[in-house]
């Protein structure tokens, strides 16, 4: 397994839960915390056998993370690792981390603010903030304070105003995390884009192909952008090594 830079934070991170209630972790994109952390944790005494619940706020990123995890550990989704979103359940009596969206988090809240038979409530990407992921916090918050006093909440990102949020947490303790630095070149087009974006996006997607090794990474206004380019690439003929995957957030 590869060892990723979380893994350094992982020790200072038991030591803080097993003494606290509450703690922020910030790391770096790339460093490994939505992935390694719940695995570290969940076999800690104070977790008591009770589940574990990380926060994901994007639906295509809670299936991800679900699946990796369960992967690396040698079993399906749905065993001990499983996730929740809207119209999409993968949950077993087994299953020890539950990977959710916002809304399902908040849902769990509104039916059961003791979140019985949970040790722990993981809020990953927490920069991102929405209202949705500070209700679910601000309820959790409620739950810890009115009926479970050993609840532990655990806020990750990848930047965040500290000072804001361990007030809120009264006083956690802060674990910080360095991650990977790699070179960046920025390379420019010739001349601004004209005409439609998709055959000009085609175009500088061939261009690249053609000058550099590796894979490309390309982002695109929407949906609606994303199959139009990825249709052109198909009928463009690439060759047999290329695979073009499209990303969005309603892929099933």
């Amino acid at each position: 397994m590869v060892r990723l830079p979380i893994e350094e934070a992982i020790p200072a991170l038991r030591q803080t839960l097993a003494t606290g209630r509450a703690a922020l972790l910030t790391a770096q994109p790339g460093a490994g915390k939505t992935t390694r952390v719940p695995l570290a944790l969940l076999h800690e005494p104070w977790l008591a056998g009770q589940k574990l619940v990380l926060l994901e706020p994007r639906r295509l990123a809670a299936r991800a993370a679900a699946a990796y995890m369960a992967a690396m550990i040698g079993e399906p989704v749905g065993k001990t690792v499983g996730y929740r979103i809207r119209h999409d359940t993968r949950v077993g009596k087994d299953t020890r981390i539950e990977v959710v969206t916002e809304g399902i988090l908040t849902r769990l809240l509104q039916h059961d603010p003791s979140l019985a038979g949970y040790g722990l409530v993981i809020f990953d990407e927490f920069h991102e903030r929405s209202l949705q992921a500070d209700l679910g916090l601000a309820f959790a918050r409620e739950s810890q304070r009115l009926f479970r006093p050993d609840l532990r909440l655990l806020v990750m990102s990848a930047t965040l105003d500290c000072a804001a949020v361990t007030r809120l947490l009264q006083d956690a303790d802060t674990i910080s995390c360095e991650g990977r630095l790699f070179p960046v070149t920025t390379q420019y087009l010739d001349r601004p884009i004209e005409g439609h974006l998709e055959p000009a996006v085609v175009r500088s997607i061939r261009q690249a192909l053609a000058r550099d090794e590796g894979s490309l990474l390309v982002f695109l206004p929407g949906m609606a952008e994303i199959r139009r380019v990825e249709r052109q690439l198909v009928e463009a003929s690439l060759g047999p090594n290329i695979l073009i995957a499209p990303l969005h957030g309603e892929l099933p």
